[in-house]
């Protein structure tokens, strides 16, 4: 691949093969601008083209990454279990810039509107500024990202599904971001009760973000399963079955999970519990 990428493949794939976060993800806010600016007629048209993405993205030095049996678990109410959820976030937003861009580069052969690619280059910019806004975090109590061991299964989806693309819709956005929906409140609260604004403000950011996030997968699942005359909903199960490891677990964020297009008929088939009753504590 060239140095300077004459299409928006070749813009991913060089994100994906940068390895330092602070730079990769400046990369990235850089080409998200660059294409939204061709978009809107005040730069020249950005081809989407093909490209040979990595099967994994580049990566720094630190932080090692563990079996996620190895992670050492902390309170989080206290001060180092504040400081391992922050960089627990932060190694999260990380990988997905990558999964937003990897999307982009591994199945940009399959033809999809130009919408399509909208949607994840907008996703891959507003994680690349909440790595960035974990990372500002960390540094304000005297930390930074790589300064704990992080989880090394976070890729296994990607890898997992790199040669189909509904798969990959249906487990990374649907299932996985869609997790986020449902621990982040509780996050919040745990820097609320510390009095930490920064982080406060920073997670309600994502929080309100990732809501677009999951939908944009539900969004271009649904357009697939139309297109190929298929059941959303059992198309849905089957996927996560072949490809997510385990039950979902509740609790689940419904009212938000609606929000962003995933009714419950959709989850709690897939959880390792039966849905409440209305009314029932």
């Amino acid at each position: 691949m060239t140095d300077t990428p004459h299409c928006l493949a070749e813009m991913a794939t060089q994100v994906l093969t940068t390895a330092d976060g602070r730079t990769k993800t400046a990369l990235s806010r850089q080409y998200a601008a660059q294409w939204f600016a061709a978009r809107k007629g005040d730069a020249p048209e950005i081809p989407i083209g093909t490209a040979q993405p990595p099967l994994h993205p580049a990566r720094p030095a630190e932080p090692a990454l563990l079996d996620p049996r190895e992670v050492p678990k902390r309170k989080p109410g206290s001060e180092a279990g504040r400081k391992a959820l922050l960089h627990a976030v932060a190694h999260i937003e990380l990988n997905a810039v990558d999964l937003h861009w990897d999307i982009i580069a591994r199945f940009s052969h399959v033809p999809m509107p130009l919408g399509f690619y909208d949607d994840w280059v907008q996703s891959a910019d507003e994680e690349s500024k909440h790595f960035n806004m974990m990372c500002d975090c960390l540094e304000a109590i005297g930390s930074f990202y790589g300064d704990l061991p992080a989880h090394a299964g976070m890729w296994r989806a990607a890898e997992d599904t790199a040669d189909d693309l509904m798969g990959r819709l249906a487990v990374v956005p649907m299932v996985l971001e869609a997790r986020g929906l449902d621990v982040t409140p509780g996050m919040i609260e745990v820097f609320r009760k510390a009095k930490l604004t920064q982080a406060v403000e920073a997670l309600n950011v994502i929080y309100a973000e990732e809501v677009s996030h999951v939908a944009f997968g539900a969004k271009w699942f649904n357009f697939l399963c139309g297109r190929d005359g298929l059941d959303p909903k059992e198309t849905f199960h089957g996927l996560v079955r072949k490809y997510f490891h385990g039950a979902l677990k509740p609790p689940f964020n419904e009212e938000k999970r609606a929000e962003a297009g995933i009714p419950p008929d959709f989850y709690w088939p897939l959880s390792d519990q039966i849905r409440p009753l209305p009314g029932w504590a």
